[in-house]
């Protein structure tokens, strides 16, 4: 199933409108960088990305097993080493709820499973084209 997106930038700096199949929103960059800040940087999408899919799958997975998850809470650093073209993602996630230690390790285990982290974790690889 191939999934799509659109960006679209005018002359303003340098906010973008990003049309998904059913959503559109706004990335931008902030003030610092000549932008407005109206709406996260790509980076932070990026980021962001992984955090939301983190948490509906561990939901999904909790309500199908019948788990007593209340919630999920993920923080994530992103670190750019652009010397050794290296990024590292570090992903804390919190699990509250009525859980014993085996079901919190099977939903951290869950948790790598993810769409998002599967994507971010095998070779991606991007063909450009147009003019």
């Amino acid at each position: 199933m191939a999934i799509t997106a659109q960006a679209k930038i005018n002359a303003d700096h340098y906010k973008v409108t990003l049309t998904t199949s059913t959503n559109t929103f706004i990335a931008d960059e902030p003030e610092e960088k000549g932008g407005k800040n109206e709406g996260p940087n790509p980076q932070e999408i990026f980021l962001a990305s992984l955090g939301a899919c983190t948490c509906a799958t561990l939901r999904m997975y909790a309500d199908r097993k019948e788990m007593k998850l209340d919630s999920v809470y993920v923080e994530l650093i992103l670190e750019r080493d652009e010397e050794k073209n290296e990024t590292n993602i570090s992903r804390q996630i919190t699990l509250t709820g009525n859980l014993s230690d085996e079901e919190k390790k099977r939903l951290m285990q869950i948790a790598d499973k993810c769409p998002v982290h599967k994507i971010m974790s095998n070779p991606i690889h991007i063909t450009t084209s147009g003019a």
